[in-house]
């Protein structure tokens, strides 16, 4: 009898965009305009088929979008600035550039929130 390849843990096994919109908690379509808007850090594999599938490491980028985008409340625009940040802050060393080029990149709660 031939002995199977053990599967990886199911924590590490890629996951389709319905399971990675239910682990972040946003809709399917939010996931696709994210993984267009954030392409240079969001990247899921393909199947076959075409089917995404995303790492948890994917599943990890998507979680830190939407806190920088729903509880942060940076824009789109500065939210990739500080994703650019964290990831080189990761390659190399953390630079003392500190602010610069942040500016008003983050929305205040009370302009958020006004009707």
């Amino acid at each position: 009898m031939r002995k199977r390849k053990p599967k990886p843990p199911v924590e590490k096994r890629p996951v389709s965009i319905s399971t990675a919109s239910v682990l972040v908690g946003v809709e399917t379509h939010t996931i696709r305009y994210w993984e267009r808007e954030f392409s240079e850090f969001l990247n899921p594999v393909r199947t076959e088929g075409g089917q995404r599938r995303y790492r948890p490491e994917d599943i990890d980028v998507l979680k830190e979008i939407k806190r920088l985008l729903k509880e942060e409340l940076y824009t789109i625009a500065g939210a990739k600035r500080k994703l650019s940040e964290r990831f080189e802050q990761q390659v190399s060393e953390p630079s003392s550039a500190g602010n610069n080029g942040t500016h008003g990149t983050k929305r205040s709660k009370r302009t958020a929130t006004q009707r």
